[in-house]
């Protein structure tokens, strides 16, 4: 063989050992894996627990990104009378999800059964006690009669000509306590449980409020993970704080890519073990990085410190769920019984703005304290320098994105849930105001211009004149800003 053919089948060799290098560093099956299993956990939850119809979820959820370039491969089938979803990509890649009454979805992987919980959710429903919340409405959409709240509503649902659609599906907003105007997308009313992606991570944020209300934990204290208590793991100086912050340098940074640990952290059954298995990459503290499975060990703690998986869910609802009113939730877990911290919480547009009226009220429900006294405020400081506080995204900050969006309206000492493809709580403390949007955008900003104008003419409905003292414009806030790439 002359050398130029010994260059030329080096150099092939060296870039095929490049790519098998790469494709067992990245996995791209596991990727795919990771996107027919969301499609069908989407699609079984929507359809199953929110009564959506699943061609449309389908049809929705493949325009996201990271799912469209699969959009002419992928299929799904679902099973009514067996009540799965199955997706795939040219048939291969499979992923399933199957429905529990009360309990939602949970997905399958390989042949091993999840762990089904034994708990009757009627029951845990029908609350001995009163709620301790006033009741916010009755069981009519409450139609608003002032002309500048109805237009904040149709500028709500108004959609572009041209993709990216916004497709708002639920608002409410809520003043004093009460609904003051609302709207639902034809197919969702006042009872319709909407999924709310990572407004989870609030409500996780919640349950360790009340866990330390209770003494049970505290902030301050190391994580109460024992695979971290060695004298020799430099984990067992992460602090509880440090998990809410997500500053806890570990392993679990999220890109949303499919490669990243924290997203293939859903191709496991037990999804805490796989979060805490993680190693350090930072210095403890030192630096924020949002991540999923973060919060998902946060779940753990909340579910090792009141027992077994029926106990969790028995204790949300005791704890948090009834004393609110909320009635159309359902909580769902991971494959080996860990509630799902992370995503996969359904409620009700009413239910979302509740649980927003805990923290408008500083964690006080009907005169009894829900969060510890401190909580809200703690949780609504801004981490680092970023615009992320514990559990919450924050105006109460110096950074662009908060900047921005107090340029486009938003008070500047409101704090906010925010979940994947623009659902959002906002919080008005200095307005006693909370909007709660909930939709289906795949705008890359997950439609914060659209929820910006909404507070923004809300607050000029219900305080006219007045909204103006509310910002604290910024030279610097530019409609280039991050915050009109991110959330």
């Amino acid at each position: 063989m002359t050398s130029w053919k010994w260059i030329l089948f080096a150099a092939v060799a060296m870039v095929l050992a490049a790519l098998a290098g790469l494709c067992a560093h990245f996995r791209p099956d596991r990727a795919i894996h990771l996107a027919t299993g969301s499609v069908a956990h989407m699609i079984c939850s929507k359809a199953f627990v929110s009564g959506l119809d699943p061609q449309t979820v389908f049809a929705e959820t493949m325009e996201r990104p990271g799912f469209r370039r699969l959009r002419h491969v992928m299929t799904f089938a679902i099973d009514r009378s067996a009540r799965t979803v199955e997706a795939s990509t040219l048939g291969l890649f499979g992923g399933r999800a199957s429905f529990h009454d009360g309990l939602g979805c949970v997905e399958q992987h390989g042949t091993r059964e999840p762990y089904l919980l034994k708990s009757d959710i009627e029951t845990l429903r029908a609350a001995r006690t009163p709620a301790l919340l006033p009741e916010i409405a009755g069981p009519a959409t409450v139609e608003p009669d002032d002309p500048a709240l109805k237009a904040a509503l149709d500028h709500a649902f108004e959609e572009p000509a041209a993709p990216p659609f916004r497709r708002t599906k639920a608002v409410v907003v809520v003043h004093d306590g009460k609904v003051i105007a609302e709207r639902y997308a034809p197919g969702i009313g006042v009872d319709t449980p909407l999924s709310g992606f990572s407004l989870t991570k609030s409500v996780i944020n919640a349950l360790i409020g009340v866990l330390t209300q209770q003494g049970l934990v505290t902030p301050s204290m190391p994580a109460p993970i024992p695979e971290w208590r060695a004298a020799d793991d430099p984990r067992r100086e992460i602090e509880v704080e440090h998990l809410m912050r997500m500053t806890s340098g570990l392993d679990l940074d999220e890109t949303n890519s499919g490669f990243d640990r924290s997203s293939r952290m859903f191709l496991e059954d037990d999804t805490s073990a796989y979060a805490v298995d993680a190693k350090l990459i930072a210095p403890i503290g030192a630096r924020f990085h949002y991540s999923s499975a973060t919060t998902q060990i946060l779940a753990r703690i909340v579910s090792d410190a009141v027992g077994r998986p029926e106990q969790t869910l028995a204790f949300a609802w005791r704890e948090l769920f009834n004393p609110l009113g909320m009635r159309n939730v359902t909580l769902e877990f991971d494959g080996a019984g860990t509630l799902h911290g992370a995503n996969y919480m359904l409620a009700s547009a009413r239910d979302w703005a509740k649980f927003g009226l805990l923290y408008l009220n500083d964690g006080v429900i009907g005169g009894k304290r829900i969060l510890h006294e401190d909580w809200v405020d703690f949780c609504a400081a801004a981490t680092l320098s970023s615009d992320y506080a514990a559990g919450f995204y924050t105006n109460r900050s110096d950074h662009p994105d908060a900047r921005g969006r107090i340029h486009l309206g938003m008070p500047a000492d409101s704090f906010f849930a925010s979940g994947l493809l623009g659902q959002r709580i906002v919080i008005m403390p200095s307005q006693r105001l909370v909007v709660v949007r909930l939709g289906d955008s795949v705008d890359p900003t997950g439609d914060i211009r659209g929820v910006a104008r909404l507070v923004k003419e809300v607050i000029a409905a219900v305080h006219p004149g007045e909204s103006s003292s509310l910002l604290k414009p910024s030279s610097s806030a530019k409609a280039d800003d991050p915050v009109f790439q991110r959330h």
